[in-house]
């Protein structure tokens, strides 16, 4: 039986029915995507963890015109990369990017994570109310933030955010194609203009590291823009909307601030983040709980699913900010665990643990059931989440 799922917005804390009722039957099943394409949809929690790093599955495809897609994003809809060289490949970007994104470097950077929330709760606080916490806080620090890592001027931020949205559009390929290129053009200028006057951030020294061309900087520092912005605006509104829905446990991190980094965990295990799992394509052929995998058969690792999983994380659907969920894979797993996780990590606990201290009475001013979540990007995440204090 193939399953064609349902990819309307259930809510913006549920998980969809149809996926708990997949769940419960086994942990791999036929589907057809978004764009009608058969696929393989894996939602059991050790299955997704031992695929994440099975080298057996990869981002390209020997014939990338032929790939089934999961949408029409040009950014993650089908494959990418070179099918001969996609090992070297992503070996080298990860030893380029990783020595600027250690847990070291990202704990060094805290204090000025702090100062530039201190000062978005500052605005927010003396805005009319109700205010839109989504605009004040959760879009503008993450933006604030990897624009002073790389070195991207944050008053190009309405430009380059119009890009990375079109970038990640899953209905619309060509805009998303013209997305990705604007936003390529413009890493060649930010390129040209570091090497022209280098400064104190990731891109200036990308530049200065030998045998790095302007086309493999700007590509690396573009990647870097949008997945250093775009998921961790939707974790910070959801992490919010997660902790606001349960007064009592936002009450409690108030109380208990060294609570904040299990919170964190729990909210990123959280459901509510787009949807339809990461995908992978066959390398060969093999067998998974049973089922056979074709080489060249789309797989969607679907770690919302995973997270979710009963078997691991009891009543999965309730959230507890105390409990232990560190090993949820909303990062990912293995060689491909996501580059920026220190850094994501570091935003949401201090914007979380200054909301709760600095704005302890704030409520939502609208019913959850209100809350409208975006299901025409990647990413997902809230419309807006308008908030009283």
């Amino acid at each position: 039986m193939t399953a064609q799922l349902p990819f309307e917005q259930t809510g913006p804390l549920q998980v969809p029915p149809l996926l708990r009722e997949l769940q419960t039957q086994g942990a791999v099943h036929k589907i057809r995507t978004r764009v009608g394409d058969d696929a393989w949809l894996v939602t059991g929690y050790h299955e997704v963890r031992r695929l994440l790093d099975d080298p057996r599955l990869g981002r390209s495809h020997p014939c990338p015109s032929a790939a089934a897609r999961s949408n029409e994003s040009a950014l993650f809809g089908g494959p990418l990369g070179n099918y001969a060289t996609e090992k070297a490949d992503h070996v080298r970007m990860r030893s380029l990017l990783q020595p600027h994104f250690t847990p070291g470097l990202m704990r060094a950077f805290r204090p000025r994570v702090v100062a530039l929330t201190a000062e978005l709760l500052d605005e927010l606080a003396r805005q009319d109310q109700p205010a839109d916490l989504n605009a004040a806080l959760a879009l503008p620090l993450p933006i604030l933030v990897i624009c002073e890592l790389l070195g991207v001027p944050y008053d190009d931020r309405a430009r380059f955010r119009t890009w990375t949205q079109a970038a990640a559009d899953v209905l619309d390929r060509p805009r998303s194609e013209q997305g990705l290129g604007e936003l390529f053009t413009y890493g060649k200028e930010l390129v040209a203009r570091k090497r022209r006057e280098p400064a104190d951030d990731v891109i200036s020294r990308l530049c200065a590291t030998d045998g790095v061309g302007d086309d493999e900087v700007a590509m690396l520092a573009m990647a870097l823009l949008f997945a250093g912005h775009e998921t961790t605006v939707v974790q910070i509104g959801l992490g919010a909307l997660l902790l606001l829905s349960n007064p009592d446990q936002w009450q409690a991190l108030a109380e208990s601030p060294d609570r904040i980094p299990d919170a964190v965990e729990e909210i990123l295990r959280a459901p509510g983040k787009g949807g339809g799992g990461i995908p992978r394509y066959a390398r060969g052929d093999f067998d998974i709980c049973g089922v056979t995998i074709r080489a060249g058969d789309l797989v969607m690792l679907d770690n919302g699913a995973a997270n979710h999983d009963p078997a691991v994380f009891p009543d999965p659907d309730r959230f507890d900010a105390t409990r232990r969920a560190a090993s949820h894979l909303t990062f990912g797993h293995g060689a491909r665990y996501c580059i920026g996780a220190p850094l994501a990590r570091i935003e949401l606990q201090v914007a979380l643990a200054q909301l709760v201290r600095g704005l302890p009475a704030m409520r939502l001013a609208v019913p959850v059931e209100e809350l409208a979540v975006r299901g025409d990007v990647l990413t997902g995440g809230l419309v807006e989440l308008p908030v009283v204090w």
